[in-house]
């Protein structure tokens, strides 16, 4: 059994951080249960171009009030506590927090840990 605190985290390599977001990692690829895990927070007033194009991802809003945008039909999607997304056509989209959001994030293939998004809003396939 694996069991974590997000006290165990914060601070640590698994604690991750962007211009506009932090990413907190409780389940990454060396725990081999064949997805990935993480406590994300948005900051507030920021707007993030992400596409995933080696992962997908289901996001679930915990907390705060912002929108999701996918670029290929550029439907607008609002977000607030109790919402779910699923990018389950390695959708490019713009997240923007209009308050902070807080997210679980669900990724799979899993995510190793250390990934950062690239100049495409990309996390590499490592």
């Amino acid at each position: 059994m694996i069991v974590k605190s997000l006290e165990d985290i914060i601070g640590t390599d698994d604690h991750t951080k962007g211009e506009t977001w932090e990413s907190r990692r409780f389940i990454k690829k060396s725990d081999n249960v064949g997805f990935s895990l993480n406590d994300t927070i948005i900051k507030e007033g920021t707007e993030s171009y992400f596409w995933y194009k080696n992962h997908i991802e289901a996001v679930y809003c915990i907390e705060g009030e912002g929108e999701v945008e996918t670029l290929s039909d550029g439907k607008i999607y609002p977000l607030k506590p109790g919402t779910m997304y699923l990018l389950n056509d390695n959708d490019k989209h713009y997240l923007r927090a209009k308050t902070q959001m807080r997210m679980v994030c669900v990724f799979n293939p899993p995510l190793v840990g250390t990934e950062t998004h690239d100049e495409d809003g990309v996390y590499p396939l490592l």
